[in-house]
């Protein structure tokens, strides 16, 4: 047999990739972070068809696309499991300031003033960029005209999960809480055939949305199985406040009104007593951990490694631009982890393979996206990202995942896929203009900084 008719025997994919490593994270669903070498995967229709030993898989597969990644390490893509991406265009407007002061007086009277659909629309374009860039293939929203947000993710094939914003006062959005949940399910119909778009609920925080908007919620959530996304325990002021004003905690609270449970993604919980932890345990909450925001506002530490013993799904956000100030996913894994081992007095706490856990597979548990992307595995959407560990900063290596997650940043990212579209190559994205972006950022920085300078 010649090679050509010996190739045509072969089955045909889209593209075959073979780094230095893969990491698969997770496996039938269990933890997997051990590294394999000598392995290639192949892609074919947005998924991953084939996991095997090189040699083995250019046997049964042929590809007129095939990537070769010396000395990178090929991971699942970042799931940032909490932002408000389109605040990228308020980045550095108002810092080193305490949460609701940040918010009171600063940061709601540029909303107030600023979003509409063309900031929304630019500042999600802005944050994808960033996101990209950084190797992050997925992000978990919540923001005003989520529209602006939902049609950029899909314009550009970012996974995202859109949150339907609530809050109890009217907005640009919403003119209250009933409105607010009817344009976010309308605008879920919308985009029912999406392969790349998920939907949660958004109520801001329990000191925003009332009882009976909450209750509202519960009871949508359980009848259509859409996840709920909250800020809850940030800060020692909301715990304060809502004993004052309810009698009790935060969350216990929402525990009344039938929200405790597996469809509630904690953002931040800074403030939790044995018991809430024990509370979150029982009901089959996911905890979304959010350390560099909560540091520069001063907000609280969450106690990471306790729900972890506690067998609490833990996953990773970074929050806004205007409260972090970055997206770097990188960073957030690198902090979690150190910020753990001092928490907890333990050089053993939140260790590197279960942070690149909760950067990656716990996001997408947290988001009910599992069986779709967070592990490479057969079957999944090819959300990958590739680093360069063949770097100064990374040499001598010993383990890649100990290396990614203490030494590597998010300019060793080499190549990202998103439902098996290159997205960026050889660290360049691959269908925006950075210097297009840049100016479009610099217009807005212009026109916000213009209007305070004449307050």
């Amino acid at each position: 047999m010649s090679q050509n008719e010996e190739k045509n025997t072969l089955s045909q994919v889209d593209e075959i990739i073979t780094p230095e490593w893969i990491i698969p994270v997770s496996r039938n669903g269990k933890r997997n972070l051990q590294a394999l070498t000598k392995h290639s995967i192949a892609i074919n229709k947005h998924k991953i068809v084939a996991i095997s030993p090189t040699s083995q898989l250019l046997e049964q597969y042929s590809t007129t696309q095939h990537v070769q990644l010396p000395g990178q390490a090929l991971i699942p893509g970042f799931v940032n499991s909490h932002t408000h991406a389109a605040m990228s265009l308020f980045k550095g407007l108002s810092d080193d300031l305490p949460l609701m002061m940040w918010l009171e007086n600063h940061i709601w009277p540029a909303e107030k003033k600023w979003v509409d659909n063309s900031f929304c629309s630019d500042g999600v374009t802005l944050a994808v960029a960033e996101m990209l860039l950084s190797g992050t293939t997925c992000f978990n929203d919540m923001y005003f005209q989520p529209n602006m947000t939902a049609k950029v993710a899909q314009k550009l094939g970012m996974r995202a999960t859109i949150g339907m914003l609530v809050f109890d006062f009217p907005s640009v959005w919403g003119t209250g809480w009933e409105d607010y949940l009817k344009k976010g399910l309308n605008l879920r119909d919308d985009y029912k055939h999406s392969e790349l778009l998920s939907f949660a609920f958004a109520p801001h925080a329990p000191y925003t949305v009332s009882d009976e908007a909450l209750g509202k919620i519960a009871t949508l959530s359980n009848e259509l199985s859409i996840p709920v996304h909250m800020h809850i325990h940030e800060t020692a002021h909301e715990i304060k406040e809502s004993l004052s004003k309810y009698g009790k905690r935060p969350l216990k609270r929402l525990q009344e009104l039938e929200l405790v449970n597996p469809n509630l993604i904690a953002v931040h919980m800074t403030q939790l007593q044995r018991n809430e932890i024990e509370t979150v345990a029982n009901h089959g909450v996911s905890v979304v951990h959010c350390p560099q925001s909560n540091m520069k506002l001063a907000s609280g530490i969450s106690p990471v490694q306790e729900l972890l013993t506690a067998n609490i799904n833990v996953a990773l956000g970074t929050d806004g631009n205007a409260s972090n100030n970055d997206l770097n996913m990188f960073s957030e894994m690198k902090t979690a982890s150190l910020l753990s081992k001092v928490y907890t007095g333990s050089a053993q706490a939140s260790s590197a393979e279960d942070m690149l856990y909760a950067a990656t597979m716990g996001g997408a548990k947290a988001l009910g996206i599992d069986e779709t992307c967070g592990s490479i595995e057969i079957g999944k959407a090819a959300d990958l990202t590739s680093i360069n560990l063949n770097t100064i900063q990374a040499q001598p290596l010993y383990d890649p995942v100990s290396q990614i997650v203490y030494t590597a940043g998010r300019e060793q990212v080499t190549h990202v896929w998103v439902n098996g579209r290159l997205q960026v190559e050889d660290g360049k994205l691959t269908q925006l203009d950075e210097q297009k972006l840049i100016s479009m950022a610099t217009s807005w920085r212009d026109k916000i900084q213009n209007s305070r300078a004449n307050a």
